[in-house]
């Protein structure tokens, strides 16, 4: 993968590695300590990020980028792709499921989606007020039932800093928070995380997808690849696209937005397709 790309500022990149190596100077030096020029650039990388989803409102609207409308277009989206993947993977015999939450916000995709389905959902939010909202949201009510399915673990810590507990979940669910990881800390992310995973588990991302190339975003710190970035990455983490699907019913001015299932054994048969993407501006949806 060596498409061009640009920023939000209009500034062009012959390529992403050239992008990287101005942002958090990637490949500046074969070792990086924590004094280091690259260190200092990363970290300035996701202090911005952080510093940016600091200042929004912990409601759907804030967490949507002002798109509060589309959440549900969003869920249904999900909903639709979700399960009839759980029969697939899990067979339709009643099993104790358990879910994470990746990039959980304020749990909207939790509460809306995720608890429908799965009798356990931790997230993972690095935003300490989002995860705040996350656990008044989310509070049990009444008295509790055998069968309830409710967020158990709160986990306030970024994507490059979190390993999950080995062989937890079915289901790792990645939404609008993957655009916030450098290339090298996207394949460490997945690598880490595949432990969490029980047989026939199964990542799902859903994300932001460029026409070409990518796009990013001075102002949070985040990325927009395209659909073959992101399947050059999946390749690197090991991973397989078991399925994918573009999310329909959002306005036309955002950003297309496609769904990944992602496993570990290679799928039979082509069952993708080539989707031909509108380019959009740089402002979307970044949080679930």
């Amino acid at each position: 993968m060596d498409d061009a790309g640009l920023d939000s500022n209009g500034h062009a990149f012959r390529n992403a590695k050239e992008m990287w190596r101005e942002e958090i100077g990637l490949g500046e030096r074969v070792e990086e300590d924590a004094t280091s020029a690259p260190a200092a650039k990363r970290h300035a990388w996701y202090r911005k990020g952080i510093s940016y989803w600091q200042g929004v409102d912990a409601s759907v609207d804030g967490v949507l980028g002002g798109y509060g409308h589309v959440n549900e277009a969003d869920l249904k989206g999900s909903e639709a792709f979700l399960k009839p993947l759980l029969i697939d993977r899990f067979g339709n015999e009643r099993r104790h499921l358990v879910a994470l939450d990746c990039g959980s916000g304020i749990g909207r995709v939790t509460k809306n989606l995720l608890l429908r389905h799965f009798n356990e959902v931790d997230l993972l939010e690095p935003v300490s007020h989002f995860l705040d909202a996350a656990r008044e949201n989310l509070a049990p009510e009444g008295d509790m039932k055998e069968d309830v399915h409710m967020a158990v673990n709160f986990f306030c810590l970024p994507l490059q800093e979190f390993t999950p507990e080995i062989g937890r979940y079915d289901v790792i669910w990645i939404q609008w928070c993957i655009g916030q990881l450098p290339d090298d800390d996207f394949v460490s992310f997945f690598k880490r995380a595949k432990v969490g995973l029980k047989k026939n588990g199964f990542f799902v991302v859903k994300e932001n997808v460029a026409k070409t190339g990518f796009v990013l975003d001075t102002e949070d710190s985040s990325i927009t690849r395209s659909d073959l970035y992101f399947r050059d990455l999946f390749k690197q983490c090991g991973l397989y696209v078991h399925s994918s699907k573009d999310q329909k019913g959002f306005p036309a001015e955002l950003f297309a937005v496609k769904t990944y299932a992602l496993v570990f054994d290679k799928p039979k048969g082509g069952r993708n397709k080539k989707i031909r993407y509108k380019p959009g501006p740089i402002k979307e949806p970044r949080r679930s």
